[in-house]
């Protein structure tokens, strides 16, 4: 990250400010698409793979896409079970029903 005009900047590479406009590379970094929240690594549903039984942390998006999914079944602290995922695409087990996620609906669901 730098700033120029007040504004931060992220380099597409994993870069750091050394002094003033130079840059060099973060060495001994780990990437991952896990989240770290309150001390709790948590990742996207799309990232389970089938047969795998997770645990709902945390659910994102507008109130009315929240209340869809809790509706459907998808509430904090619930579990939910990938049954199969095909281009990120899922068909998930949650409580008694099987449901179909495409991946943007599915990323929103936190593990």
């Amino acid at each position: 990250m730098y700033k120029k005009e007040g504004a931060e900047f992220f380099p597409r590479g994993l870069t750091r400010l050394v002094s003033g406009d130079k840059l060099s590379p973060i060495s001994g970094l780990e990437v991952t698409n896990r989240i770290a929240e309150g001390g709790e690594e948590m990742m996207p549903l799309t990232m389970a793979k089938a047969g795998e039984t997770a645990t709902i942390r945390k659910i994102s998006g507008k109130d009315e896409m929240r209340q869809h999914l809790a509706e459907l079944g998808f509430v904090v602290d619930s579990a939910v079970t990938v049954v199969s995922e095909i281009a990120g695409n899922l068909i998930v087990q949650v409580k008694d029903s099987r449901i179909a996620l495409d991946k943007t609906m599915a990323n929103r669901i936190m593990i």
